[in-house]
């Protein structure tokens, strides 16, 4: 059945309402999370992504080539410490993830193939941005995405983190904020991850591969220490106020 269907559009909107409805409750399902890219991803929909990623010259090639990622964590763990590569095996290792639980997706055409990309390179994007895989990370990285990506996806996984924060973890709402404006302003200022080739950069510096894509050398997970303002030195306004220089103000 077309994705353009009414009777498909129907369906379709009945699944994202139920995904919505229980990543609302719980941020961390990753398979309603699925559920719910599959649900926003109509013809009309991909065809407005692609528009987009065809604005960068990476983008239209990586559309053009539609090359797989394959990632062998073993092998990426033999890689230097410091390396980008050996930093995204870290990562999956360090928080329970294998690369058999993201939807290996057969490609027929250039929407397939944009979900099968994003799917497959989601937690590269981890380990390149510095985001971790909790709420306020996710969410950091979903901004990040919803810079880059001109889809619905990010601001409904967006938006239904704020309301679960709203409604259960109100307490987390500085730090999934602050994520969530770090992702968006360096997703803007950053070159297209999309389309990014993982495979030949997994070897480099991770410094180095974030300097290409226009990303700090530390990444963006964590927000930077504020800055210290000195305090002004006791008495200095009175002793201003009392110069010979400075006129009393008017009473």
């Amino acid at each position: 059945m077309p994705s353009s269907s009414p009777v498909h559009k129907a369906v379709a909107r009945i699944k994202a309402v139920v995904a919505y409805a229980k990543i609302v409750r719980d941020p961390n399902q990753l398979g309603e999370v699925f559920a719910l890219a599959d649900s926003l991803s109509d013809d009309a929909t991909m065809s407005r992504i692609a528009r987009g990623i065809r604005r960068h010259p990476s983008g239209d090639a990586a559309l053009a080539a539609r090359k797989r990622v394959d990632a062998d964590l073993a092998s990426l763990e033999q890689l230097p410490r410091g390396t980008l590569g050996f930093a995204y095996a870290k990562f999956m290792r360090d928080n329970g993830l294998e690369t058999e639980s993201i939807p290996s997706l057969a490609v027929a055409n250039e929407g397939d193939f944009i979900r099968a990309h994003l799917y497959e390179t989601h937690d590269m994007w981890h380990a390149m941005t510095g985001f971790g895989p909790d709420v306020a990370g996710e969410l950091g990285l979903q901004g990040f995405y919803a810079a880059q990506i001109d889809g619905p996806l990010p601001a409904a996984i967006l938006a239904a983190g704020l309301l679960n924060t709203a409604l259960f973890s109100l307490d987390d709402a500085p730090g999934r904020m602050d994520a969530i404006v770090r992702g968006w302003d360096a997703g803007r200022r950053a070159k297209l991850l999309f389309g990014y080739d993982w495979a030949a950069s997994f070897p480099k510096p991770i410094e180095v591969a974030r300097a290409e894509v226009g990303l700090p050398p530390e990444g963006i997970g964590k927000a930077p220490e504020p800055a210290t303002v000195d305090a002004p030195a006791a008495g200095r306004r009175e002793a201003v106020m009392a110069s010979p220089d400075i006129a009393p103000p008017c009473a």
